[in-house]
């Protein structure tokens, strides 16, 4: 008898030792008989099994078994020696478990929630199931979960949902703080503008003040040098349209530098069209 496995003595079909060592052992025939069984870790593979879980959703579960003889004695009782009858009612006894367990959760809690505590909990129900069995379950490990056409239809379009429902949320954030960005924005700009206009006004009067202050100035020290030189400003406004007609009162004093031989101003009395050669309509050719 080799190490992994262990023998069955019969007398006339009745078990009368178990207790062997791996080893040499003898036997009287025609009245004694011994079966041998391998006592190492056997696997059994299931079809994909459909179970339905707390949501009343369905799931397909691929799985497979690992099992062991620990009672030969009890083992060959239960099942007669055959291993094709154990496997059936083990196979049997673990989906029953299975279902138990998947019942009682929801398809997030099969598919990424604590497989270990999953299996354990089936493999520990399943060997309490089967003691008189002279089996022993060692592992129980899930290959594969699907989802049947119709639930992954429905799973897809709750996702589609959750994630349309997200991103309305996420762009209604987005559109939110562009509109406090916006109006912090506008508002900054309108007292920036403020400032700049108000800073510009300042800086406007500041110099105009200080303008009438030369000015001032200027016409106290040579007030006709100033009169000049303001009549100058005037002339050089007047025609910068480039038009060559002005119409203008004969008695206007506009034009006294130019009706001066030296450049004094004359006196608004002798300022008149007569003297300056303009016509009776006080059209005057530009000099």
């Amino acid at each position: 008898m080799r190490e992994y496995q262990e023998g069955v003595k019969f007398r006339l079909g009745e078990i009368i030792q178990t207790d062997f060592e791996p080893g040499l052992h003898f036997k009287f025939p025609f009245v004694n008989s011994v079966r041998l069984f391998d006592t190492r870790i056997l696997s059994l593979s299931t079809p994909p099994e459909r179970f339905l879980t707390s949501e009343k959703k369905n799931l397909i579960v691929d799985y497979y078994i690992k099992w062991r003889i620990t009672d030969p004695s009890n083992f060959y009782r239960a099942t007669g020696g055959q291993e094709g009858v154990a496997e059936s009612r083990l196979g049997q006894i673990v989906k029953d478990s299975m279902k138990s367990q998947i019942s009682s959760r929801t398809i997030s809690e099969v598919v990424s929630g604590d497989r270990d505590l999953f299996m354990r909990n089936v493999i520990d129900t399943t060997n309490k199931d089967i003691e008189g069995l002279g089996l022993a379950i060692v592992d129980v490990r899930i290959m594969r979960i699907e989802l049947p056409q119709e639930v992954r239809e429905s799973v897809y379009s709750r996702m589609e949902k959750e994630r349309s429902t997200v991103a309305k949320a996420i762009r209604s954030r987005g559109e939110e703080q562009a509109k406090r960005i916006t109006s912090d924005a506008d508002r900054q700009r309108v007292v920036l503008i403020s400032e700049a206009e108000r800073e510009a006004d300042q800086i406007r009067g500041e110099g105009d003040a200080k303008a009438a202050r030369i000015y001032a100035q200027s016409y106290g020290q040579d007030r006709e040098f100033f009169s000049f030189y303001r009549s100058i400003q005037a002339y050089d406004q007047v025609f910068a349209n480039g038009s060559d007609t002005f119409v203008l009162n004969p008695a206007s004093p506009f034009f006294r530098y130019f009706q001066s031989p030296d450049g004094e101003g004359a006196s608004s009395a002798d300022s008149g069209a007569n003297e300056v050669g303009g016509s009776s309509d006080g059209t005057l050719p530009a000099r």
